[in-house]
């Protein structure tokens, strides 16, 4: 979870402006209206990160973490 912002130039170059690793979540936030205008809306987005959320911890837990 993560936005990372950029400026455009008149000639179209980018520059990297920042990394948002904590970006917005509220109904006047970038991140959640970027995904909506992409086709997924919020439910559905919130819905998709606590998924992913749940296998990467499902993942992590069956790592092996102690040596013997």
């Amino acid at each position: 979870l993560a936005r990372i912002d950029f400026f455009r130039s008149d000639a179209g170059a980018l520059y990297v402006n920042e990394p948002n690793t904590i970006p917005g979540f509220t109904a006047i936030s970038m991140y959640p209206k970027l995904w909506e205008a992409s086709g997924i809306p919020p439910k559905e987005l919130v819905t998709r990160l606590v998924e992913l959320a749940v296998e990467r911890a499902e993942r992590r837990r069956k790592l092996k973490s102690s040596v013997r």
